[in-house]
């Protein structure tokens, strides 16, 4: 079982941005704790940060055929990008979106997440516990499939 996970804008400056909203780790304790949560369920994975919309478009479309599931912290792209809801939508891929904040107590224009009307579930405020939340859900429903 392959999981890609893909980060969204200015998460590379986890520990540096607003940690009373972000918290103090940085970008490489979440890719370790990523790394481990994915050993836990017992699944391989690839991590993709990018600052860049088409970066984290290409990084959809590119699991086509390679995954089994997709992890998306889409950051600011949450609340304006049409074109990675539409990238989910066209690899068909199941996705689950995790923030590390809980958008839906923060301001109005985070309440809408374009994303998270092809992902399948939404971890939100659990900080890097919310990636391990979606690493085990992909992982459960991998295996509870019939044909694995």
């Amino acid at each position: 079982m392959k999981i890609v996970i893909i980060n969204g804008p200015n998460l590379n400056m986890l520990g540096i941005r607003e940690p009373g909203i972000y918290g103090t780790q940085n970008y490489k304790d979440l890719e370790a704790f990523c790394k481990q949560a994915c050993k836990e369920a017992g699944a391989d994975c690839e991590i993709i940060q990018s600052n860049h919309e088409g970066e984290l478009v290409d990084a959809i479309q590119s699991a086509y055929g390679q995954a089994d599931g997709i992890v998306i912290n889409p950051a600011a792209y949450t609340h304006t990008s049409i074109a990675i809801l539409d990238a989910l939508k066209a690899v068909g891929i199941p996705a689950v979106e995790v923030h590390l904040s809980d958008i839906g107590a923060r301001e109005e224009f985070r309440q809408i997440s374009y994303a998270g009307m092809a992902c399948e579930k939404t971890f939100k405020g659990m900080g890097f516990e919310g990636y391990r939340g979606a690493v085990r859900y992909l992982a459960d429903r991998c295996q509870s499939k019939p044909d694995r």
